[in-house]
């Protein structure tokens, strides 16, 4: 079971899918791009270290959006 996890700043959601279902893959996706107009993606690599993508990766375990951050 793959995980996306949406933080904002009421906490977090989470939205398991089962990667091997191409029901809920093509919801994960569709999810994914929704948000990556508006968040940082971020996964870890197979040696644990975090990554940020910003493509979709239905074997990632764990996939973090996290709102950008914006300077002023």
């Amino acid at each position: 079971m793959a995980t996306q996890v949406v933080m904002d700043h009421c906490g977090d959601i989470r939205h398991d899918f089962d990667a091997n279902n191409p029901q809920a893959l093509q919801e994960a996706e569709e999810r994914f791009k929704q948000l990556t107009g508006g968040f940082t993606v971020a996964t870890r690599n197979f040696s644990g270290e975090p990554v940020v993508t910003g493509r979709f990766d239905p074997a990632a375990e764990k996939t973090l959006f996290f709102p950008r951050l914006v300077g002023g």
